[in-house]
């Protein structure tokens, strides 16, 4: 194939995922205002400008005008890494000093491009191939460490795209420049980049959509933050989804309020699954779209916050330490028990039992010697 055939190839797919790209950026930012969302807008609009500075017959060095490009495109490891964070972890919030190391990465890839600097441009380019590198890791480390843990199915296969794509794009992107930066924009490396990212992102549009999907349907369902004694999300007079088995989830249900499965140490869904006799992906099934919990350790906190707002609000425990009903109702640590009782309550648990305590001494008689108050069992 000539020269001309490969350099016109090349820059169909480039124009291809660039307007792949904008759009999926375009509908996300339409339809969602969650942190995940704008982060996911924001990378595909850095791989967009990344695709165009590639492209064959890109001028190099830099003009001034294509500086806003190389910045934009020079986000895209950090933003990857912080998408992976805010998409696959449910407790994942932005801080300042994300914002600091992006400004940061930028501005030194700018630095390393800025046309006055003459023969000294691209000095710092096998420094910063090693931090883009770093931080795709970082976010395959974060794929990984909560997949087990993850019960939706849209997000479970998004991980699989980011895991196998992004990073592979990304490490394949570091030894060529390490190894092959001489290689002309009209290269067989640039047409397999060009056709890469084209399929990489047709695949993460395909399971971002089918991983909105999935999250539309369990919005029909109550949020789990919700007051403790409340056993079930499926509101009453709701239809149940047609893939919960109400059998399997009574069940379910039974071993986690009146068994306490909750509070044995080390408890898994592998191990969840097996004791109730079906198939993990089942189990990941019925507890999101029976119970409305994206994640198992929301799904056992959950419990173990109901079972430990109980204590605390017991005027007959209220010399207990946090820290005993804390690892009594399943937590290891008293760090994971405050961010998630707070997160469930919007109180630290000390607040919670002085605020309970003190409603229950308002009230006439003496809360002390109600027969129907004790430790539960």
């Amino acid at each position: 194939m000539s020269s001309s055939a490969l350099i016109a190839i090349d820059l169909g797919c480039r124009g291809a995922a660039v307007g792949l790209a904008l759009l999926i950026a375009g509908v996300l930012l339409r339809d969602r205002r969650d942190t995940a969302a704008r982060l996911s807008a924001a990378l595909l609009i850095a791989v967009a400008a990344s695709a165009i500075s590639e492209a064959p017959g890109f001028p190099r060095p830099w003009p001034y005008w294509a500086l806003i490009l190389a910045a934009l495109s020079s986000s895209g490891a950090v933003l990857l890494w912080l998408w992976a964070r805010a998409t696959f972890d449910d407790e994942f919030v932005l801080r300042p000093w994300h914002g600091a190391l992006l400004v940061a990465i930028v501005g030194t890839q700018l630095f390393d491009l800025w046309p006055a600097r003459g023969v000294l441009r691209g000095d710092l380019d096998r420094p910063l191939a090693l931090v883009y590198l770093g931080l795709a890791l970082l976010a395959a480390a974060q794929t990984l460490a909560t997949w087990r843990l993850d019960l939706v199915a849209g997000r479970r296969r998004l991980r699989a795209v980011v895991l196998v794509g992004a990073v592979t794009y990304s490490v394949a992107g570091f030894f060529q420049g390490l190894w092959a930066a001489s290689v002309s924009g009209s290269s067989v490396w640039s047409l397999a980049n060009a056709v890469g990212l084209w399929v990489l992102l047709s695949l993460s549009g395909w399971s971002l959509f089918q991983a909105a999907r999935m999250q539309q349907a369990s919005a029909l369902l109550p949020t789990t933050h919700r007051v403790p004694g409340e056993t079930s999300a499926v509101a009453p007079g709701q239809d149940m989804p047609p893939a919960v088995d109400p059998e399997l989830l009574r069940r379910l249900q039974r071993l986690m309020t009146v068994e306490r499965a909750y509070r044995r140490e080390g408890l898994t869904i592998g191990s969840l699954s097996a004791e109730l006799g079906v198939q993990e992906y089942r189990l990941r099934q019925l507890i999101n779209e029976g119970l409305g919990h994206r994640n198992f350790n929301a799904f056992l906190n959950h419990y173990r916050i109901e079972d430990a707002s109980t204590a605390l609000a017991d005027s007959g425990q209220k010399q207990v330490p946090v820290l005993t009903i804390a690892m009594d109702a399943g937590f290891q640590s008293i760090g994971p028990f405050n961010r998630a009782f707070k997160a469930a309550t919007d109180l630290t648990p000390t607040e919670f039992r002085r605020l309970a305590l003190a409603k229950q001494a308002s009230r006439p008689g003496k809360p002390d010697d109600d027969p129907g108050i004790g430790q539960p069992g």
